[in-house]
């Protein structure tokens, strides 16, 4: 079986110069149109008097002969005009190619380039007008039909330009490949029948075609008449068995039509032709999959991700869709395995440790996944998300060198990203440096103004930052802020809370938010701890007490063990009281008193 490829194009001469006896020749008459397609209308005066005109110079070019300087003038126009087609510079190209077309308006090849350039400078309307006077004037001509059927196309007028086509095939010799032409544009309309019917055409033209073929099965597939597709996919098959892309396209028409036996066959064809065919094992691992065959279907994808051959582009959809699944026990392992597989076969890839480090994420795998995440930025830097991954990550392993190190080199790249100032200013405050922390928060901020939710996250480290520097009325401001935007913001009641306990300052306040939270969260330690010691600076000692042995059937934080040591004080306690001073120290991270209170046996406060 043969194969014939055709395509559209348009004469792009770099010089057209008619001879002599083209010059002067004639304009053929143009057919009639069948008296069904006339649609009767009185014309306007300024129409008919435009219609005398035209009619005048018409008869005016047919009747005077051609002078040779008319005509060397003519041909100089054209030429100038097409050297200006070619520099794109279409309004004197078509100042040159009028004077050429008024000296010479039976020259076809001048109207032909005029409707080009036309064409390409989007006049459609004077583009269809002169590409008609072309093919009046040489209906023999196939690229003025051509450019004819581009300019009613472009005009989304498809029914014209489909008669083009047809008046192509009937009135030029030897145009029958345009036939191909034809159909397709049947088939941008959803003609299915009619492209159906040309395409048989072209075959009782040419013969069997391997393209006609193909292009039928995707008409009959549209037309949901799956048996006609398939039989036309075993016949091209049958002729082709070496055209692997057949026999793919076979196996996923069997494939997505859950005739899965049919499938593995047609699969495995191809793989008897190309051993490592990534696409024949991509197929195999869909139907084992439908079928049930885990084992299988995860040893197909692995061995197609192995192949180079399968583009990344395909491994990385694939990736994703694991992505949309994850978090899920069954299916983590195969989606680190591809991963990783992806990152090896593809080194140099930038988007292949992205989405590896995307899965390593979703699969609790912090540390790895930032290290993944680093090595994309080392290929390509320009990728903001994965900048926005990394100190994400640097800030939930609280390791406060990275986070400052990756924030600050982000920020180089991306000095208008709010969230990086965010991050930024965190990890100053967690390096006690809460100047700087101050100084990045505020920046970010005034970035943030159209995102209210992050304008809350920048207010919250904004209340805790101007805390340790003791501008408490600034500290105050901004958790009012944070907590007007969301009154359950856990971080902000909680610290403002703790804060105005320390101070002893609003404690009706504070009790109100550590109250709301220990109501949420009645086992969180922290929270109770929080609420206890607010409890404690208004004196119910008692009710403190009652707080902190809650929390401390969870805690083991030596502020938690050193507040019930005060609070044991407070009751009379004095040698329990001296006692969880001991072990809060040996614990570690006790207040700076800690030491006092143990030597003396003494509240300090």
């Amino acid at each position: 079986m043969r194969s014939v490829f055709s395509s559209l194009f348009l004469l792009l001469a770099l010089l057209y110069l008619p001879s002599e006896g083209q010059a002067q020749q004639r304009p053929a008459s143009a057919a009639p149109a069948p008296a069904d397609q006339l649609k009767p209308r009185k014309l306007t005066r300024k129409e008919r008097k435009e219609l005398a005109r035209r009619a005048e110079l018409d008869a005016a070019g047919r009747q005077r002969q051609l002078t040779e300087r008319d005509r060397e003038m003519s041909e100089a126009f054209f030429v100038d005009g097409v050297k200006y087609v070619l520099l794109e510079d279409y309004n004197k190209a078509l100042e040159r190619l009028l004077k050429a077309y008024a000296l010479n308006p039976t020259n076809a090849a001048i109207s032909y380039k005029i409707a080009e350039t036309n064409l390409l400078s989007g006049n459609l309307k004077d583009a269809t007008n002169f590409a008609q006077a072309a093919v009046r004037l040489d209906p023999k001509n196939a690229y003025y039909y051509l450019l004819l059927a581009q300019a009613y196309a472009s005009q989304k007028q498809y029914d014209q330009a489909t008669k083009v086509y047809a008046q192509l095939i009937q009135d030029v010799p030897d145009s029958g490949y345009y036939l191909f032409n034809l159909a397709d544009l049947y088939l941008a309309q959803g003609k299915l029948d009619d492209a159906l019917a040309t395409l048989e055409r072209a075959e009782k033209q040419f013969g069997p075609l391997d393209e006609v073929s193909f292009k039928k099965q995707q008409i009959y597939l549209k037309q949901n008449n799956l048996d006609k597709a398939l039989k036309e996919g075993e016949v091209l098959i049958a002729a082709n068995p070496d055209e692997i892309r057949y026999v793919l396209a076979q196996a996923e028409m069997y494939a997505a039509n859950n005739r899965l036996p049919d499938a593995v066959r047609v699969a495995e064809q191809a793989l008897r032709t190309d051993p490592e065919n990534p696409q024949a094992r991509m197929i195999l691992a869909d139907v084992y999959r439908q079928q049930g065959n885990t084992t299988e279907s995860e040893k197909q994808i692995k061995r197609a991700f192995e192949s180079p051959g399968l583009d990344i582009d395909d491994k990385v959809r694939v990736l994703v869709d694991y992505i949309k699944q994850l978090p899920n026990p069954k299916i983590e392992q195969t989606a680190l395995d591809l991963a990783a597989i992806t990152v090896r076969v593809h080194p140099k890839e930038a988007k292949a440790y992205s989405v590896a480090g995307d899965i390593q994420t979703l699969t609790n795998r912090k540390e790895q996944a930032r290290n993944t995440y680093l090595q994309a930025i080392r290929l390509d830097n320009s990728r903001y998300q994965i900048w926005q991954q990394v100190v994400l990550i640097d800030a939930e392993l609280n390791q406060t060198d990275s986070l400052l190190r990756h924030s600050e080199k982000a920020l180089e790249l991306f000095p208008n990203q709010a969230p990086l100032w965010f991050y930024n200013g965190v990890g100053y405050i967690l390096a006690k440096q809460p100047a700087k922390g101050v100084k990045a928060l505020e920046y970010g901020r005034k970035l943030a103004t159209d995102n209210p939710e992050l304008l809350a996250q920048f207010d919250t480290q904004l209340g805790d930052a101007y805390h340790e520097l003791k501008e408490y009325s600034k500290s105050d401001a901004a958790y009012e802020a944070a907590l007007t935007f969301d009154a359950n913001n856990a971080q902000a009641l909680n610290n403002y809370s703790y804060f105005l306990s320390m101070r002893g300052e609003k404690l009706d306040r504070a009790k109100e938010m550590s109250g709301k939270l220990v109501k949420q969260f009645p086992d969180n330690d922290t929270y109770l701890d929080t609420y206890a010691w607010v409890l404690y600076k208004q004196k119910d000692y008692a009710g403190a007490r009652q707080y902190l042995e809650k929390a401390l059937l969870t805690s083991k934080d030596a502020t938690v063990i050193e507040h019930y040591g005060d609070v044991l004080y407070q009751l009379g306690d004095k040698d329990k009281a001296y006692a969880e001073w001991q072990r809060a120290k040996q614990i570690g991270g006790a207040s700076s008193l800690i030491d006092r209170k143990i030597k003396d046996r003494k509240l300090y406060e």
